[in-house]
């Protein structure tokens, strides 16, 4: 099945899931941004919040999502190659995709941005940081790849299938509620096809060093003047806590919260305790 049938199908598939979890609203359409089509999720108003997914793709409409549309005008879009969003050629590192969304933030004429970025997605957030800071309001990276841990590794996302990462990524998936969302028992043909099709993009984007990169440690000096919140859970099996400290460290003025007894996905598997989090530090709208 072509990508753009399945990115179709799974994007029905996860929102009437989400949708099964809460009566969220939310507007899905499909942009022209710096010369290329994507994918975009928008709910609430306020300040822009721009959230951005993990190297798996938009993992459907979560809790979180609907609580941080409250008080601000959400965006969730799905990097391009990912989902519905169109593919780059020209876009082979990390670096690239950042320096597109940067454009593409221009011609979206959003100003003061809040942005949230997930794992390879914090990797991505931190790049649009160092390369434009004052493009940001209030930074928050949540558990990001982009620097090398000087303890442990980063986990190797190909040696195993999607459903085996999304296990590892959660400490508890028992008593998490949506994990049955982002990683059904028996996920469609679609969804796996999918999942293939996200890991061969991350792969593409961060293969060579895996998953960091060599220099972005050296220009997190650049945020001294952003607010920026390191969030990490304390049994991480993903991206090793040693990275949240070389972040800390790298960034002047930011803080760090280490959440207990939770993975790769705080957001996921403490959803409440997250959110609080993020909204007492992103301020009122």
């Amino acid at each position: 099945m072509e990508t753009s049938r399945i990115a179709e199908t799974l994007g029905i598939l996860k929102s009437e899931d989400a949708l099964a979890v809460s009566e969220a609203s939310f507007k899905e359409s499909s942009l022209e941004l710096a010369g290329s089509t994507i994918q975009m999720r928008t709910a609430g108003e306020g300040k822009p919040l721009l959230v951005l997914h993990g190297e798996l793709g938009f993992p459907g409409w979560m809790n979180y999502h609907e609580t941080l549309a409250v008080d601000r005008k959400l965006y969730a879009p799905s990097h391009p190659g990912y989902d519905q969003s169109d593919g780059i050629d020209w876009m082979m590192q990390v670096r690239d995709l950042a320096g597109w969304y940067l454009e593409a933030l221009d011609d979206m004429d959003l100003k003061e941005i809040d942005v949230i970025g997930f794992s390879f997605g914090g990797w991505l957030a931190a790049e649009m940081a160092v390369m434009d800071p004052t493009k940001f309001r209030k930074l928050v990276l949540v558990a990001p790849m982009g620097v090398k841990p000087e303890e442990g590794e980063i986990y190797d996302i190909f040696l195993n299938l999607a459903p085996d990462y999304l296990k590892e990524a959660i400490h508890d998936s028992n008593s998490c509620d949506e994990f049955d969302l982002i990683c059904p028992d028996e996920p469609s043909p679609e969804m796996l096809e999918l999942w293939e099709v996200a890991r061969e993009q991350s792969c593409k984007l961060g293969w060579k060093p895996y998953m960091y990169s060599l220099s972005l440690k050296h220009l997190l000096h650049r945020l001294k003047n952003l607010e920026t919140l390191i969030v990490w859970g304390k049994e991480d099996k993903i991206v090793p806590i040693d990275a949240g400290r070389i972040y800390h460290e790298s960034i002047p003025g930011s803080s760090i919260e280490v959440m207990e007894n939770i993975g790769h996905r705080p957001e996921i598997e403490k959803p409440n305790e997250f959110t609080k989090l993020i909204t007492k530090f992103l301020g009122s709208k």
